[in-house]
């Protein structure tokens, strides 16, 4: 896909750069080939290590079976900074069909900003991507990572990951989930990948503390993760898609999300 044209008129000169080195990261074929290759020998080794002894999976079994003949919209729930990175690493170190990762992102920090830019590439080699900008006035560029999104799940091997509820909740309550947004729903029924629903429960927010917790784990708190089975949309995929269509549909992938939870909160109980 090109650049985005007459919106570069809407971005500032470091959001053009940013924007530009996440589209050539993640657009072509050998740089998104050489990330990948980041994310296996790298990431997904150094992440694993950092969690493994806080570490309780449930439902693997419902993304190591598959075969998905397209993309993978991975959805759950949002309480940490880290909880995509740590299921993306679970089905990379878990299935054979997870090759390429996609984490769209808030705008504001690694899109406007060149300490962001240095985070995206050096965590995660910039697969935070595309953004997403709060302004309404620049809802068309979030209708083009949208269409990117859709055109990224086309390809089998690619996963993309969403949160349904849009931003992280940081209420007391780790199951009070946040209203879902439209737009998760949207790129469901654009692309029409398989959608795994999971949550993830137990991560912090400081990194640092995370990984001195890992060598610690009689004292700190277990991180729980629960794959569930692919959502069906069943009728909800019908028809002609509509703003109130993308609302149910991303109401629909949280209650799966939501039911996870409650699968999680038994589960912690009883460990």
């Amino acid at each position: 896909m090109s650049a985005r044209g007459n919106n570069d008129l809407q971005l500032s000169r470091i959001e053009r750069l940013t924007l530009a080195i996440g589209e050539y990261v993640n657009e072509r074929t050998t740089p998104k080939a050489l990330q990948s290759q980041y994310h296996r020998l790298v990431c997904q080794r150094w992440i694993y290590q950092a969690v493994r002894n806080l570490l309780h999976i449930e439902g693997l079994e419902n993304v190591m079976t598959l075969s998905p003949a397209r993309g993978v919209l991975l959805c759950s729930n949002h309480r940490s900074f880290f909880d995509q990175f740590v299921l993306s690493i679970l089905l990379l170190r878990n299935t054979s069909w997870a090759k390429e990762l996609y984490f769209p992102v808030r705008a504001n920090f690694f899109y406007e900003t060149l300490s962001g830019l240095a985070v995206n590439l050096l965590v995660g080699g910039g697969v935070m991507y595309p953004p997403i900008f709060r302004e309404h006035a620049r809802a068309d560029l979030n209708k083009d990572s949208l269409d990117r999104l859709a055109k990224f799940l086309e390809r089998p091997g690619a996963v993309v990951g969403i949160h349904p509820e849009g931003t992280r909740g940081k209420g007391p309550d780790p199951y009070q989930l946040l209203p879902a947004q439209p737009g998760g729903g949207q790129v469901a029924l654009m692309a029409r990948p398989t959608i795994i629903p999971a949550w993830v429960n137990g991560l912090s927010n400081d990194l640092f503390r995370q990984i001195a917790a890992n060598f610690r784990p009689a004292k700190a708190q277990r991180i729980i993760v629960v794959f569930g089975k692919p959502v069906e949309l069943g009728a909800l995929a019908e028809g002609k898609p509509r703003l109130a269509q993308y609302k149910r549909v991303a109401d629909r992938i949280l209650d799966d999300i939501r039911t996870l939870g409650e699968q999680e909160r038994r589960l912690r109980a009883a460990l």
